[in-house]
């Protein structure tokens, strides 16, 4: 199934009619199926017919199981203020369609947690990636790892120019708003790079302790 030119992967769940568990009850299984290439890319057992939605993550992690030791790799997806990022990732490459722009393929890489969560269990979060056939894994790791870029400067905006500081009832009112604090947000963030000892300096002689803030460093 195509829609806008991209490969479609449906998450549809059966009743195995004419077969029963050890319970005696007929199973459910939740599959992932690609239909413009006719594979089946992977099913798991659920434990009742009910939306396929929670099943999506199990049926990831059907796949990163089948990963073998030797395709996890421990990397940095780049540098936190705790310093670099280091996780386990693997990468497998996904059946092509005919969706893909010529010469690129489609990628599945899951990241793994060092550390245990509260269950005992080593967290895994997953990327579907479209990118130019041969990739290297470290790109599409240092690819993965610049969102939190994105979530730093949407926190930055946040607490220097208010972006998230508003009551308003009109669509306009608000573009203006965010449109405002944006702009403001970008301008703090050329000057801090343009001219960091300058404003490092006249922050520290400044007696507002608002205005002794830890962007201008």
């Amino acid at each position: 199934m195509r829609a806008g030119g991209r490969l479609v992967i449906a998450i549809d769940g059966k009743t195995v009619r004419g077969a029963k568990d050890k319970a005696g009850k007929a199973p459910h299984l939740v599959a992932a199926l690609a239909h413009g290439i006719g594979a089946v890319l992977g099913q798991v057992a659920v434990d009742a017919k009910s939306n396929e939605i929670p099943a999506v993550r199990e049926l990831l992690k059907a796949f990163a199981a089948h990963a073998p030791d030797q395709a996890w790799k421990r990397r940095s997806c780049g540098n936190g203020s705790k310093g670099p990022r280091v996780f386990d990732w693997a990468a497998a490459t996904m059946p092509d369609g005919d969706g893909e722009p010529p010469g690129w393929s489609r990628y599945l890489l899951v990241r793994r947690s060092l550390t245990r969560n509260a269950k005992g269990e080593l967290e895994l979060a997953y990327y579907l990636c479209c990118a130019p056939a041969g990739t290297a894994d470290e790109e599409l790791i240092r690819v993965a790892g610049s969102r939190w870029a994105i979530e730093e400067c949407f926190q930055t905006a946040k607490n220097e120019t208010g972006l998230d500081q508003y009551q308003v009832r009109r669509y306009d009112a608000w573009y203006r708003h965010v449109t405002l604090a944006m702009l403001a947000h970008a301008y703090l963030s050329v000057t801090a790079a343009t001219a960091p000892k300058a404003l490092a300096a006249a922050s520290s002689r400044s007696r507002s302790a608002r205005s002794a803030v830890s962007w201008h460093t």
